[in-house]
């Protein structure tokens, strides 16, 4: 069963204004909706009329807000071969962790440890793999949580970038690091930060698609906080996800698997691309 998207329609607007700075007395003063229809609005309440006054304030597609309010829309499945996903329970939430693999050599590289990698663990003996490398998106406690038992699975090497150090993990230079390889896979780390100090996206290609590990830059329908800075964390999803051919398989940290395409038609977060 597919994962329910991480984010309702009133966590964008709450994401939204947050980065933005705005209190519910300044968007109401721009947008014309009352303080009342803001404030129920941010609770939940599903009122086309004022989704529509407050989108364009907040930057957000107002069509893409009033679908997701009414849950119109969902990614639809996504199944690569040498692609899973791994989705473990942290607190009240869940938390996502990938495995890709070239089926030729059997090399596996993960993404990311999730609350619990045994999952992970068991998949690897399971089929067989070998795990060679392991890369981290940022370092919230909620992606790195089982770093030093993952690590132990055939000793690997796990990579973090140079601006979010983390124990059991080696930093790297963008400037410094191309790309990696693995069996037939190649790994290109990109800076989407924003939502953390150093997050990276990483582009794997080898498979049937192109993939994207983006960590919290980006979910299906919405965005990771900008809790480093909003308008870095919008700017380098544009700059470094959204460019990249529609098919591209985008892996977040939280909720179901997407793709370029469909986040360019349906998340709010980017009107220019409707």
């Amino acid at each position: 069963m597919p994962l329910p998207l991480e984010d309702l329609f009133n966590d964008v607007i709450a994401k939204s204004m947050r980065g933005l700075g705005l209190n519910d007395a300044a968007l109401a003063a721009q947008s014309g909706a009352s303080v009342e229809d803001i404030a129920d609005a941010k609770s939940g309440k599903v009122d086309d009329r004022v989704l529509r006054k407050i989108a364009p304030q907040l930057r957000l597609d107002g069509l893409s807000l009033v679908a997701m309010a009414h849950g119109e829309w969902q990614p639809l499945p996504v199944s690569i071969p040498c692609l899973e996903q791994f989705n473990t329970p942290y607190h009240d939430m869940t938390v996502n962790a990938y495995l890709v693999w070239d089926a030729e050599t059997k090399n596996a590289v993960a993404f990311d440890t999730g609350a619990n990698a045994t999952p992970m663990i068991d998949f690897i003996q399971k089929k067989g793999l070998n795990l060679s490398l392991i890369f981290l998106t940022h370092t919230h406690p909620d992606h790195i949580l089982d770093l030093a038992k993952l690590s132990a699975e055939g000793a690997v090497t796990a990579f973090v970038h140079e601006q979010e150090t983390c124990p059991g993990a080696k930093t790297f230079k963008l400037s410094e690091t191309e790309a990696w390889e693995s069996g037939g896979l190649r790994i290109e780390a990109r800076s989407t930060w924003g939502h953390s100090k150093g997050g990276i996206t990483y582009l794997v290609s080898g498979l049937k698609q192109p993939v994207a590990i983006v960590g919290d830059a980006l979910f299906a329908s919405s965005m990771g906080g900008g809790m480093v800075s909003y308008d870095e964390a919008l700017a380098t999803n544009r700059k470094e996800i959204f460019t990249l051919p529609d098919n591209t398989v985008i892996c977040p940290g939280h909720g179901p698997l997407t793709t370029v395409g469909e986040e360019k038609a349906h998340n709010p977060f980017y009107p220019e691309f409707k």
